[in-house]
């Protein structure tokens, strides 16, 4: 079966069956980005019980199938611009040096305010100071503008090129992107991103290297398995089995194995059945 590391997928939305599924897929291992949950948060302890998820409940559930979980944290370019948040800068830190912290992320732009700005160059401090890699969100909306303005200030940070990936590409913007020196992400997201289909042709054109493939699956309406359909669609196409699983193991593995925390081998030992008395079967036998 085709293994599957899943670089950018937001679990905490998502459900334990979608755990299951994407095991049986064949995801082996997966990043989970810090970033915006739909509801505003209100203050600095919202997001260090959310960081807190990050690097326990989460990596627990997916443990119960044989999933190794990683995250990178940040704060996230929309909430940003949220002057009750401006402090978790401050406590950034201490969590990114913790084990299973591979990237600074998500950070970048939503609607390329000055208070974005800010963040955006703070964080990339971060992240050099820190050794980290960085997963940087190009914005929804003058996605060209916003991804030539995210490269000048990934340029200006002085941070090297191959530490980051540029994410939320579309035929429009690779091209600048693979310029630059950085990795290429690219979300297969139902509707308003990328397609399996038009992700070959994007292979198609411009090669294997530097390329990342994920389902960003969030809140909305996405799908945690878009990656396995990516895997097939490139076999079906004429793609062999070893361009595959560079696009969807050996070259996440290489971008996030610049931090040094990836935890990739499995345990003979069974999962823990408990988080701090909590349990997925919630009171089942």
């Amino acid at each position: 079966m085709t293994r599957i590391f899943d670089p950018h997928i937001h679990m905490t939305s998502r459900t334990t069956d979608d755990y299951e599924a994407m095991a049986a897929a064949g995801v082996r291992a997966l990043v989970e980005p810090a970033f915006w949950l739909g509801q505003p948060r209100t203050g600095v302890s919202s997001f260090t019980d959310y960081f807190d998820s990050l690097l326990g409940w989460e990596p627990h559930r997916a443990e119960q199938f044989g999933i190794r979980h990683h995250c990178a944290l940040a704060l996230n370019p929309k909430e940003a611009n949220d002057p009750r948040l401006a402090d978790v800068l401050d406590v950034l830190p201490r969590y990114l040096v913790r084990d299973r912290v591979v990237a600074v992320g998500e950070i970048g732009y939503d609607s390329m305010t000055p208070q974005e700005d800010k963040a955006f160059a703070a964080q990339l401090q971060l992240a050099v100071e820190y050794e980290l890699p960085v997963l940087v969100h190009t914005p929804h909306r003058d996605k060209a503008g916003g991804t030539r303005r995210t490269l000048d200030v990934v340029r200006e940070s002085g941070i090297d090129p191959t530490l980051v990936v540029v994410d939320h590409l579309n035929e429009v913007t690779v091209p600048q992107v693979a310029d630059s020196g950085c990795w290429m992400g690219f979300s297969i997201y139902p509707d308003t991103k990328m397609s399996e289909e038009r992700m070959v042709a994007v292979l198609r054109e411009h090669g294997t290297d530097r390329m990342l493939v994920n389902s960003a699956a969030d809140w909305g309406r996405s799908d945690p398995l878009t990656t396995r359909r990516t895997a097939d669609a490139m076999l079906a196409a004429g793609f062999d089995e070893d361009a595959v699983d560079k696009v969807l193991w050996r070259n996440p593995v290489a971008f996030y194995g610049q931090s040094g925390r990836l935890e990739l081998e499995t345990s003979d030992t069974a999962p823990a059945a408990e988080f701090e008395g909590s349990s997925i079967r919630r009171g089942e036998s």
